[in-house]
């Protein structure tokens, strides 16, 4: 099955975008150098907080549709 248009431009875009992510995750974790920066632990907890609360909604947005996000189930 030959590459559609829509296929080449999400691969295209997708390996760019995820490859800024992740040289932008890189240069954060520079900056658990303490002889250079001074931070807490709460400012950690924050950072890693916000990361992986946009990784979960990345997550629910490729997921099916069908699905709430907000919903709970046993």
């Amino acid at each position: 099955m030959p590459d559609t248009e829509k296929r080449k431009k999400f691969v295209r875009l997708a390996e760019g975008r995820t490859q800024d992510a992740l040289d932008a995750i890189r240069k954060l974790g520079n900056l658990s150098n303490s002889r250079a920066y001074e931070f807490t632990e709460a400012d950690v907890r924050k950072i890693t907080k916000a990361l992986k609360e946009a990784v979960a909604d990345l997550e629910r947005r490729f997921g099916p549709s069908s699905e709430p996000s907000d919903s709970f189930k046993l």
